[in-house]
């Protein structure tokens, strides 16, 4: 591969801002962008904070590439996606590349291409012609489609130029190979890796700065499908479409209803609920008999078919996720709750609906939630009350004091206590009492479910006390808790607050509260429909607007 493309890379990547690679940089290393399309013309009622520029997560990285050249590629290695305040797109905007990572970008590409231009019939089908000679028409062609759906907007005159001197200088005198080599290049260039998504000088005010018409079909194509855009979305962008509210509707709706929107749906919502911690997840045979190794797996199967349900196939209040008696179970799931489910099998999931006097109800009460909120061999009221202020409330929990002992088990010879007694001992340090009096009141109204999410009455023979409250509300259990949430104004808002910082690869600032609170009022509108909020939010002003970058000395 081209040295110096994989230095300048390297270069860029590792020149950073607070918010992720400095837009300035970027700009130096790799040219400007052409001229946009259009403006939003309401200047906004709240202040928009800087434009973040995130690379593309792997799940996105590997769905270009699938985009580009199609299936059967091989898989290679990556860097992988950290995300903080739970989004994989936080991560990508703010962490930096390595050198390693840096390399293994270079090697995807030398590898990826080679796979696609080695093979005589694979090539011809994806550039649609055979060239005669080095840089031919036939190439020119293929780089220009090529450089406007990797890069996710049309080539400017001197960018053809480059890339097809490059297909020319590294050809060797072969025009395939003159081909892969650029086309290799394309696939390290920041304008790929990178959502370059910069905005222009609004019209109106010069504080703010507008995406253009071709960023809005990029920010669109990432949120909705999880990958790049397609031809008609770019299309759509190169007629000046997507800078109005109608025109952005519209694509967001197209998108939507197509298969692709479910992964990237169903990407979102496996990040807010957290279930990556299944991965790995295991329990005692012995202890927990019904806990088997495929267990995970099933549960995270569930709640991904818990969230088709709700926002696909009955396009339903999505809040109801915490409080809902119905779900999907296979064999083992059915028999780790107790219930009947007819048809269900090892790999069949079906319908049921959990009885409406039962202990379950809801999200918080599925295995998924009680097995990765616990210990290996006991439950922990702590990781679930966490789990109910953070993920649910959006409430903040600080970390305990470094110094604080956090280890509950019990002295040698001492009379077994029940995890509430033992809790007891961190509601009496000053240190501790705060933050649990905050989480483990709600924490407790699960203590009928154990470690591996099975209904239990008794802990160490007795009777279990799954009392508690929320902000000084008292509560008999999780089904109670769920009664409380069908209805609790924190729920909504925080389903918006988490799909905001997931699109914006960022945590909200208080200047963008008027924002939330819009969108808020437009999800109520809605019934609670998280399709339509997804709508509510790209064709918002917060969505299309940022404000104007600081130029550093």
């Amino acid at each position: 591969m081209c040295r110096g493309t994989r230095l300048a890379l390297l270069a860029c990547v590792k020149l950073r801002s607070k918010s992720g690679l400095s837009l300035l940089v970027l700009a130096a290393c790799v040219g400007n962008i052409g001229d946009g399309d259009g403006l939003p013309g309401d200047q906004p009622s709240w202040s928009p904070e800087p434009a973040v520029l995130p690379r593309m997560t792997s799940t996105q990285y590997r769905n270009a590439l699938t985009d580009l050249f199609g299936p059967a590629l091989p898989k290679t290695a990556l860097e992988p996606d950290t995300n903080p305040y739970l989004f994989y797109s936080i991560g990508a905007a703010s962490t930096s590349l390595s050198e390693l990572g840096v390399q293994q970008l270079e090697e995807a590409a030398d590898l990826v291409t080679r796979t696609v231009f080695e093979d005589a019939e694979r090539r011809v089908d994806i550039t649609g012609c055979e060239p005669e000679r080095p840089g031919d028409g036939c190439v020119e062609s293929f780089l220009t489609s090529f450089g406007r759906r990797a890069f996710r907007r049309p080539l400017g005159a001197e960018e053809k130029a480059r890339w097809l001197t490059v297909s020319v200088d590294l050809s060797e005198g072969d025009a395939w190979l003159g081909v892969r080599m650029a086309v290799a290049g394309m696939l390290q260039s920041p304008y790929f890796l990178y959502r370059v998504e910069l905005g222009e000088p609004h019209p109106d005010n010069p504080e703010l700065f507008s995406y253009t018409s071709f960023e809005m079909a990029s920010r669109l194509a990432f949120l909705l499908w999880n990958t790049i855009p397609d031809d008609a979305l770019l299309d759509a962008a190169e007629r000046g479409e997507l800078v109005t509210e109608h025109g952005i509707e519209a694509a967001a709706r197209r998108l939507l209803d197509h298969p692709r929107a479910r992964d990237a749906v169903q990407d979102f919502f496996a990040q807010y609920f957290d279930l990556g911690r299944l991965d790995g997840l295991t329990r005692s045979a012995e202890t927990y008999p019904a806990f088997t190794p495929t267990m995970p797996e099933s549960m995270r199967t569930e709640v991904k078919l818990l969230v088709d349900d709700l926002v696909n196939r009955r396009d339903a209040d999505i809040r109801s996720v915490f409080s809902t008696r119905r779900t999907f179970v296979n064999s083992e799931l059915a028999a780790l709750y107790g219930v009947e489910a007819p048809g269900a099998t090892p790999v069949a999931f079906v319908p049921i609906e959990l009885p409406a006097a039962g202990p379950r109800a809801g999200l918080l009460t599925l295995g998924a939630f009680l097995a990765m909120n616990a210990h290996e061999t006991d439950t922990s009221p702590t990781l679930r009350g966490k789990y109910v202020r953070e993920r649910v409330l959006c409430e903040t929990v600080p970390p305990p004091p470094g110094d604080v002992d956090i280890d509950l088990s019990q002295e040698q010879g001492e009379p077994p206590k029940t995890l509430r007694e033992r809790l007891e001992q961190h509601r009496e340090n000053p240190a501790c009492a705060s933050c649990h009096a905050f989480i483990d009141p709600p924490g407790f109204l699960f203590q009928n479910f154990d470690s591996a999410g099975a209904y239990r009455t008794a802990e160490h023979g007795y009777p279990i006390d799954a009392s508690g409250d929320l902000d000084g509300k008292p509560l008999t259990g999780a089904s109670d808790l769920a009664k409380l949430l069908e209805n609790d104004a924190r729920v909504g808002h925080c389903i918006v607050t988490q799909l905001y910082r997931h699109a914006q690869g960022r945590l909200d600032a208080s200047s963008e509260r008027i924002a939330l609170q819009e969108l808020d009022e437009r999800f109520a509108a809605s019934k609670y429909r998280f399709r339509e909020l997804l709508v509510s939010l790209v064709t918002h002003p917060s969505f299309r607007v940022v404000s104007k970058p600081e130029v550093s000395p």
